[in-house]
């Protein structure tokens, strides 16, 4: 019986989604952007890349033809000529442009509701929602209070939240609330214990996650923000593909945030793992236990929380080289009939202005041993990944999508 890894490389978007105006993102596209900006020069940074974008493998499955379907134009470096696999692009049709509309989609569940957000004024939270925050976790008060840029913020504030005891509270254009906080002098169980609290006082405003985001170090040059991160998430509407597998009596596998992002829904097996090298590894350790018929769901964050919202286009390119060059790894230990599909649950333009989400196509790169070469076309919905990975796994079909197997 054949097994499935779903690879998510977060934030990988390939541009041309049909509605990116309403986002204020006509135009954005990660891929393209990326590789043009290195065919410049505009990419080399001493000691970590330099030149042209280098993907063989994954241009090999079909990235250079899949940006091309989508933006129009060919990526420098790529090749619109496959050499095997089934490639193509899919459109999303939940609103925005966040994490889990983009996996629940994925999933085969698009989103039917409209996330709450947070208004672009300073304060951004309503003071009675901040007044029982504070009174309820006992606290001195908040810091922050703004939509704002995680790194930066911290920089900014991490030396007073040591002094006051203060957390720092941010968000972005996405449904999402966050709280920073050192793991020592703060305490990273009180970090999730509040965090606890906020998602509990979010959820009539239909926020859809609260983030604990843990730092170290001691003054704005030493602080690092660790892989003790953890999403609180509003749960799935309906079950996903992972629900389904479970359902069957399939292990799932859940590398990453995985778990996080569908509230442990559906989930066996929840691996944890900081840096795409170590979720790539874990990825590993995941197809030497799973057995047939089960499912691996990994999310590469690092392309999108160390790169994208930080506009670090070297950065963002070297992640994308080093996964590259690993890839013949993860194919070398598939059996015969395995499936890996690498996708993407939205678009982070580095190029773009601004340090938020970019609403894009994402690229669908199938292989497997057994699959002939080929396209997919362009998708209408993320939804038609869950449903073909479903599909190959022999498991009934869910209420959104179609497989294109």
């Amino acid at each position: 019986m054949p097994r499935a890894i779903l690879a998510v490389l977060d934030s990988f978007g390939i541009g041309g989604a049909p509605d990116a105006a309403d986002y204020g993102d006509t135009g954005a596209d990660t891929l393209l952007h990326i590789a043009q900006a290195c065919a410049a020069g505009q990419g080399d940074h001493p000691g970590l890349r330099s030149g042209a974008l280098r993907l063989p493998n994954l241009d090999a499955l079909g990235l250079g033809a899949a940006g091309k379907l989508s933006s129009g134009t060919l990526a420098p470096g790529l090749s619109d000529q496959p050499l095997g696999g089934r490639w193509g692009i899919s459109r999303e049709v939940s609103k925005g442009k966040d994490t889990p509309s983009g996996h629940w989609e994925i999933a085969g569940v698009p989103v039917p509701f409209e996330w709450g957000y947070f208004p672009q004024t300073e304060p951004a939270f309503l003071q009675d929602f901040v007044a029982a925050l504070v009174s309820e976790a006992k606290l001195p008060g908040i810091l922050g209070n703004r939509h704002a840029s995680g790194t930066t913020i911290i920089a900014e504030l991490g030396e007073e939240h040591i002094r006051t005891g203060k957390p720092i509270c941010y968000t972005s254009v996405d449904s999402v609330f966050q709280i920073a906080a050192h793991e020592h002098h703060f305490g990273l169980d009180r970090l999730y214990e509040l965090c606890e609290i906020a998602f509990r006082l979010t959820q009539p405003m239909m926020i859809g996650r609260v983030i604990a985001r843990p730092f170290v170090g001691e003054m704005p040059e030493t602080f690092k923000r660790t892989g003790n991160r953890r999403d609180f998430a509003i749960p799935p509407p309906e079950p996903t593909l992972l629900d389904r597998a479970k359902a069957a009596g399939r292990q799932v596998f859940a590398i990453g945030k995985i778990s996080d992002i569908y509230a442990t829904m559906g989930v066996t097996h929840k691996l944890k793992a900081n840096g795409n090298m170590k979720l790539f590894d874990a990825t590993l350790d995941a197809m030497a236990m799973a057995r047939d018929g089960d499912l691996i769901v990994t999310n590469f964050v690092e392309f999108d929380q160390e790169y994208g919202h930080r506009r670090d286009v070297p950065g963002y390119a070297a992640a994308l080289e080093v996964f590259d060059a690993r890839l013949p790894e993860m194919i070398a230990k598939m059996r015969n009939d395995d499936l890996l599909v690498l996708t993407a649950d939205h678009g982070n333009d580095p190029t773009w202005p601004g340090t938020d989400h970019t609403r894009e196509q994402v690229p669908i790169l199938c292989f497997s041993p057994s699959l002939s070469q080929g396209t997919v076309g362009i998708r209408t919905t993320f939804a038609d990944i869950g449903e073909s990975i479903a599909h190959w796994l022999g498991l009934p079909p869910g209420l959104h999508g179609r497989s294109f197997f």
